[in-house]
C-alpha cells in the first residue's frame, strides 16, 4: 500500500527541492545542519501547499533561514542562494526576472508547482538575458506538486468556489474549460507524484466526464514522451496494481455537503473554521488569540477526531485526571511529602534517582499539559456554540431524515423557529428538501413560511427546489424531444452540470448510514457488474482506445476518489471506514477541488440561487412556460 503514500511522496519531493534539488544528506536532523543557508521565496498558493507539511523549525533543519512572499518588497541578500517555489504564472515569471535583474540573491533555484509553459519560459529567458542576469539562474525545475496534502489520504486542489464556477448560469464556456483544465492539471500532478497512471471511471455527462476526458488526453500526450514522469516509477513498482480514479460531481449528493455532524473533526471544521490543519481561536476573556495545529503531530487529535463530541469531552477529562495523578506522583517521589517529614540525607541516592527521573519526565508532562489545554479550549468553544445553536438537535433531526427517511414535523418546525443561525436553519430546510423524493405539499409550505418568518434568505432553498423539480420532469419525460428541450433550458438557467441531485439521496436512504459515494466507490473497486455503475465511462490512458470501452475494470485494491465541486469531512471519514473494514483491506485517497464545510457550501448554493434570480423567497414563476 506504500505506493499511494501521497503526502509522504510530496514531502520528499519538497525536501529535495529545499536542498537545491539534490537528495538530502543522510543522518539525523541534528547531523544535517546545513552550511549553506538559503532564502525561500513563495507565492500565496505554494505557501498554503507547504503549510500542512512543514513548520518553520522544519525549514531551518533544511537550511532555510528566511522565507518571503514573492509579492512583498524584499531586501538584497547578495551572498545567499534563493529557492523559489511558485505557480507558473506570467506575474510570477516577471517578478523572478525583476529579482534577478536587481541581483537580490547570489543564485536563483526556480521551482514551479506545475510545468512552466514555453511562452513564459521564453519570456523569462529574454528578460534575464536582456538584463545580463541569466547566469544567476542556477536551475529551473517543474515539480508537478500543484495540490495541497492535508493528510496521508486527503488532498485538495484549493480551487475556491468551484461549485459556483461550474454551475454558474452566466459562466462563459472559456471559463468552464479553463477550470476543467486546471482540475485535470492538478490530478495529473497527483498521478505524477504517486508515479502511477490510474484507470479513470466517471458518470456520463457534466464536469466529471469533462475532467476525465481532459486528464486522459493530458496523460496520453505525456506518455508519448520517452522517458517520462512515469517511466522510472513504473520500473520500481512493476508488481503494483494500478489504482482506479473515481471522478464524481458534487451534484451526485448535495445533502452530505450541507448536513450538520456530531463528530469532533467535522464540528471543528464547520463551527470553528479549521483551515489547512490550523485552527485560529479568537481572543476572549481567557486570553489572547491562539493558533493551533491539528494534524498527525497531535496524538489526541489523531485518536479522537472522529469520536462523537460527548466522548471527546469525557476523554479530555480522563486525560486531565491522569495528568494530575502523574504530577502528584512526581512531586511525592522528589520529596514533596505530605507528612512533613524532613529529609535526613540517609536516602540521598534514592532521592537523586527520583529527581533525575522527574527532570526527564518534565518535557513529556509539559507537552501533555499543552495538549490538554489546547483541546479543553477547543471543546469549550464548541460547547458554547452547541448550546447557543442547539446543534445536537439539528444533527439528530437531519440524521433521522437522511438515514431513516422520517421526519418529526414538530421538531423540524421547532428548530426552524428556535435557536440556531440563519445558515443552520437553511441547511436543515435544504436537507429536508433533499431527503424526500416528494415532500408533503402542506409540510413544504409550512417549512417555507417559517423560513420567511425567520428572515432567512431563500435563494439556496429555491435553487435546490428548482433543480429537483427539473430532474423530476427530466426523469418522467419519455419524449426525447421534450427531454432535450428541458436540458437545453436547464443548462441556460442553471449552468453546465445538471444531474440528478436526488439520485445520491435515494442510495443514501436505502442503506442506512453508508453514503452514496462510499457505495459507488466500493462498486467501482470491486469491478463486478452493478446496475448503479455499469453505465460509468472508463478511460485508460495506457490503452490504445478509451471512452466507453476498455477491459481493465477491476477489481482494484487502491482508489483515488475525487469530488469536483467541493469535498467534506463526512465523505472522507466514510471512505476511510470503507478501506479499514474491507477484506482484504483496501487503500483509498480522497481529494476535492476544495474542502468546504456546511456553511461555505450553503453560501455557494445561495449565490447560485441569486444568480438564477431565485432570491428573497418571493413566489417564483412556473418552471416552464
Amino acid at each position: 500500500m506504500a505506493a499511494l503514500s501521497l503526502r509522504q511522496k510530496q514531502l520528499d519531493l519538497i525536501v529535495r527541492m529545499l536542498h537545491l534539488n539534490q537528495p538530502p544528506p543522510p543522518g539525523t536532523a541534528a547531523e544535517q545542519e546545513e552550511e549553506v543557508y538559503k532564502i525561500l521565496v513563495l507565492d500565496t498558493f505554494c505557501l498554503s501547499l507547504l503549510s500542512p507539511l512543514l513548520r518553520v523549525a522544519d525549514l531551518r533543519k533544511h537550511g532555510v533561514t528566511l522565507y518571503f512572499p514573492i509579492d512583498k518588497p524584499r531586501q538584497q541578500v547578495a551572498d545567499a542562494p534563493a529557492v523559489y517555489f511558485l505557480r507558473p504564472t506570467q506575474a510570477n515569471a516577471d517578478r523572478v526576472a525583476a529579482d534577478a535583474t536587481a541581483s537580490l540573491y547570489a543564485s536563483f533555484h526556480l521551482n514551479f508547482s506545475s510545468a512552466l509553459p514555453r511562452p513564459l519560459l521564453d519570456r523569462l529567458a529574454a528578460a534575464t538575458a536582456a538584463s545580463g542576469s541569466a547566469h544567476r539562474v542556477a536551475r529551473l525545475a517543474d515539480q508537478y506538486l500543484d495540490f495541497v496534502s492535508l493528510e496521508d489520504n486527503l488532498f485538495s486542489l484549493a480551487h475556491p468556489r468551484s461549485y459556483v464556477a461550474l454551475n454558474d448560469p452566466k459562466a462563459a464556456d472559456a471559463d468552464i474549460e479553463a477550470l476543467v483544465d486546471a482540475i485535470a492539471l492538478g490530478l495529473f500532478c497527483v498521478a505524477a507524484t504517486l508515479g502511477t497512471v490510474p484507470v479513470i471511471r466517471c458518470p456520463r455527462g457534466g464536469p466529471a466526464e469533462m475532467v476525465a476526458a481532459a486528464l486522459d488526453a493530458r496523460l496520453r500526450d505525456h506518455l508519448l514522451a520517452k522517458p517520462n514522469l512515469f517511466t522510472e516509477a513504473s520500473a520500481s513498482v512493476a508488481s503494483f496494481q494500478r489504482p482506479v480514479l473515481c471522478l464524481l460531481d458534487r451534484n451526485f449528493d448535495l445533502s452530505v455537503g450541507i448536513q450538520h455532524d456530531w463528530s469532533y473533526r467535522p464540528l471543528v471544521h464547520d463551527v470553528l473554521g479549521l483551515k489547512l490543519n490550523k485552527l485560529k481561536m479568537p481572543a476572549d476573556k481567557s486570553g489572547p488569540a491562539k493558533t493551533y495545529d491539528l494534524d498527525d503531530s497531535d496524538a489526541f487529535w489523531v485518536a479522537n477526531s472522529w469520536s462523537p463530541f460527548p466522548r471527546v469531552a469525557e476523554e479530555i477529562e480522563s486525560q486531565l485526571a491522569k495528568y494530575k495523578q502523574d504530577v502528584d506522583e512526581v512531586n511525592q517521589r522528589t520529596g514533596g511529602s505530605k507528612d512533613g517529614i524532613e529529609f535526613d540525607g540517609t536516602d540521598l541516592i534514592g532521592n537523586t534517582k527520583h529527581l533525575m527521573n522527574a527532570v526527564n519526565s518534565l518535557p513529556e508532562l509539559t507537552e501533555r499539559k499543552k495538549m490538554i489545554d489546547k483541546h479543553t479550549n477547543i471543546a469549550t468553544a464548541l460547547l458554547g456554540h452547541i448550546k447557543e445553536r442547539s446543534l445536537d438537535e439539528y444533527c439528530d433531526c437531519e440524521n433521522d431524515m437522511l438515514t431513516k427517511g422520517t421526519v418529526d414535523r414538530s421538531a423540524l418546525l421547532g428548530l426552524l423557529r428556535g435557536k440556531g443561525t440563519k445558515e443552520d436553519k437553511l441547511r436543515l430546510a435544504v436537507t429536508y428538501l433533499l431527503s424526500f423524493e416528494s415532500p408533503v405539499a402542506s409540510e413544504l409550505e409550512q417549512v417555507e413560511a417559517v423560513l420567511r418568518e425567520a428572515e432567512v434568505d431563500m435563494s439556496a432553498f429555491q435553487y435546490v427546489k428548482r433543480v429537483k423539480s427539473l430532474n423530476t420532469q427530466f426523469s418522467a419525460s419519455s419524449n426525447t424531444a421534450t427531454r432535450s428541450n428541458i436540458v437545453d433550458w436547464a443548462e441556460k438557467l442553471y449552468g453546465q452540470s445538471i444531474s440528478a441531485v436526488t439520485a445520491g439521496v435515494k442510495n443514501l436512504l436505502s442503506t442506512g448510514r453508508q453514503l452514496a459515494l462510499t457505495r459507488t466507490v466500493e462498486a467501482l473497486m470491486e469491478g463486478k457488474p452493478n446496475p448503479e455503475v455499469d453505465s460509468y465511462l472508463l478511460f485508460d490512458p495506457r490503452s490504445p482506445r478509451s471512452g466507453s470501452g476498455g477491459q481493465f475494470k477491476g477489481p482494484f485494491r487502491e482508489a483515488i476518489v475525487f469530488m469536483i465541486g467541493g469535498g467534506n469531512c463526512i465523505e472522507y471519514r466514510s471512505l476511510m471506514e470503507l478501506a479499514e473494514c474491507s477484506q482484504p483491506s483496501k487503500h483509498v485517497i480522497y481529494g476535492a477541488t476544495e474542502i468546504v464545510n456546511g456553511v461555505e457550501f450553503i453560501e455557494q448554493l445561495s449565490e447560485l440561487g441569486q444568480k438564477a434570480g431565485l432570491g428573497g423567497g418571493v413566489n417564483n414563476p412556473p418552471l416552464l412556460q
